[in-house]
């Protein structure tokens, strides 16, 4: 026979499982994916990005995937990217608050609208931190700030691309509470 707290400890690890697996995963651009042609400023409208989502680009040979500096993004400036890819399936997770800004690497490319800006917001499970992990002296308080490039509204409706899925281990930790909570009827 189970004891008294035995629901109270499933129901904890449900959760302990669960909230992680909230984040969102955007697919970059839809089923255009990473592709000259596509507005993604328009793309990101609507979208509301939190630490804990992940961007999946999609695309071809030919592309990279470039985290820049905004300034390196406002001039489409190629070769002094902060990280780079061409696999053709980038997936960057969004860890921290702030704008971030990826570009297209190869020559040209930016300028023709591989470029895309997406805004993080904090998360209730995490807290502003300070550069290089320095603490401000005591008595400061410091304010996170988020710069939002300007977008331009448009009637173009753009077909969601967000899922949120269940992990793996918390689809097996509630099937095992289910199981267990009918072998104790």
């Amino acid at each position: 026979m189970a004891s008294p707290s035995a629901p109270f400890v499933c129901l904890t690890l449900v959760l302990c499982f669960v909230v992680p697996s909230l984040a969102t995963v955007y697919t970059v651009g839809d089923t255009s994916g990473w592709t000259m042609g596509t507005d993604y400023t328009t793309w990101t409208t609507g979208k509301t990005f939190s630490v804990g989502d992940s961007l999946v680009f999609n695309y071809g040979g030919g592309h990279t995937v470039d985290e820049v500096s905004p300034s390196d993004y406002n001039t489409c400036t190629v070769g002094n990217a902060i990280t780079s890819d061409s696999s053709g399936a980038t997936t960057i997770a969004l860890k921290t608050t702030g704008t971030h800004y990826y570009i297209c690497g190869v020559v040209g490319h930016c300028g023709s609208g591989m470029k895309l800006a997406v805004t993080v917001a904090g998360s209730a499970a995490t807290t502003p931190t300070t550069p290089s992990g320095s603490s401000p002296p005591s008595g400061t308080t410091t304010t996170p700030t988020a710069q939002t490039p300007p977008t331009t509204p448009s009637t173009t409706t753009v077909p969601q691309s967000s899922s949120t899925a269940l992990s793996p281990s918390a689809a097996v930790l509630v099937t095992l509470l289910a199981l267990f909570k009918f072998a104790m009827v």
